[in-house]
């Protein structure tokens, strides 16, 4: 049954307070979980992706890759080398596009099996590799048989197939139709390099026996599960959140929310503040309170979804790798600092690896911002230094909490 609401913070049954709403969110997402206090294991990453379902995977390395910040974030300092014996050595994790590129648990490749099969109808994906299949099937499908032949390859190693090729049949093509073939779920990722450069392999030979041999489910039960899915992971969300954790398209999300709450599943609330109606997950936790400090990187599913991230904590987050410097606002990479259910602050960080240092570019307080807060990110960013091999923590004169932060440091090195 979904918690009953009443007499938990004195609010009716089918509203929430913004703060209910705030830990019901933390909690989904796994930060009302104790942190481990011993060494972090499988189980516990297990337990990580069991709140979260994924990690999503970007290229991004300025302070840490970014399907290595979750887990950092819920777990604290953990050993990277962890996901990959998970995933490639023990085979309970594979790479997919859920919400974008990202890591999932194994189980959940058969319900994602209806956009493999859109994309080989070119229904979906993206239109380099699509016109790439369109246009030459017959180099795609050569492309696949040295992969079935050689495997596991990286894409450096089918250079020569595009040489075999007309002249404007360039290199390029080789990574657009081995990502058609991988969208397609024809191949997966066998292993990355320490570069972390993807190797491919056909996918009977990535994916485990049983979950080979799970039976297709229809499209629609497929999306459903994964709706039912991200609102576990919510907590309380919209359609639109629901409906952008795995990128589902509007009208199926909207048929599958609807299903759910006919199902009982969710339950139609009122949020404090949201001009859009909400649903909250059964068995969703609405704990009283949620005491954790935490860094979120941009691609933390907690805070991906930018719309969610506003109306929850009044945060106007976004990236800015891609704006030019002198447009910049706060910062090239800047992490949220979560500290007693509210983000604080955020902070522009660099892992300088040839000087061993963490570098804050900037440190900016947020509208939570509170007496404190200062002193509780200083002791997180040192646990984050020594998680990546770094040593002195060093804050650059930008943002308006650079000055309390650079105190705060230097008053407990």
């Amino acid at each position: 049954m979904v918690p009953c609401l009443d007499g938990l913070v004195g609010t009716p049954a089918d509203r929430m307070t913004l703060a209910q709403a705030r830990r019901v969110a933390l909690a989904a997402q796994g930060f009302a979980d104790p942190l481990p206090t011993g060494r972090v294991t499988a189980r516990h990453l297990h337990r990580v992706l069991g709140r979260t379902r994924l990690l999503q995977i970007d290229s991004v390395n300025v302070f840490a890759r970014a399907h290595l910040m979750p887990l950092y974030s819920r777990l604290g300092p953990w050993p990277v080398a962890l996901l990959d014996d998970v995933a490639f050595r023990r085979r309970e994790l594979f790479e997919y596009w859920g919400h974008e590129a990202s890591y999932l648990p194994v189980e959940l490749q058969p319900l994602l099996r209806w956009r493999m099969e859109r994309a080989l109808a070119l229904e979906e994906g993206w239109g380099g590799m699509l016109r790439v299949f369109q246009e030459r099937p017959g180099f795609v499908e050569q492309l696949l048989e040295r992969v079935r032949d050689e495997g596991p390859l990286p894409a450096g190693a089918l250079r020569d197939v595009a040489k075999e090729k007309a002249a404007w049949w360039g290199w390029d093509d080789v990574k657009r139709g081995l990502e058609f073939l991988f969208w397609s779920g024809q191949l997966s990722t066998s292993r990355r390099t320490s570069g972390f450069e993807k190797l491919y392999d056909v996918t009977e030979r990535v994916l485990p026996e049983h979950v080979l041999a799970v039976p297709t489910p229809d499209r629609e039960g497929a999306q459903r599960e994964l709706v039912r899915l991200a609102a576990r992971s919510h907590g309380v969300a919209t359609e639109k959140d629901l409906r952008d954790y795995f990128r589902l398209r509007p009208a199926e999300a909207r048929h599958a929310v609807q299903a759910l709450v006919e199902e009982g599943f969710l339950r139609p609330v009122e949020v404090q503040g949201w001009r859009a109606p909400a649903y909250l997950a059964d068995g969703a936790a609405a704990p009283r309170k949620v005491r954790r400090d935490a860094l979120l990187s941009p691609f933390d599913p907690l805070v991906w979804e930018r719309s969610r991230t506003e109306r929850l904590w009044q945060v106007d987050y976004r990236i800015e790798i891609y704006v030019p410097a002198p447009k910049r606002v706060f910062g090239y990479y800047c992490l949220l600092f979560l500290h007693d259910e509210a983000l604080r602050a955020r902070v522009d960080l660099k892992a300088d690896r040839k000087d061993g240092l963490l570098r804050v570019a900037a440190a900016w307080q947020e509208p939570d911002h509170r007496p404190g807060t200062a002193e509780a990110l200083a002791e997180e960013l040192r646990r984050a230094a020594a998680w990546q091999g770094l040593g002195e923590v060093v804050v650059e004169d930008r943002g308006d909490l650079a000055g309390e932060l650079a105190a705060a440091l230097a008053a407990s090195p």
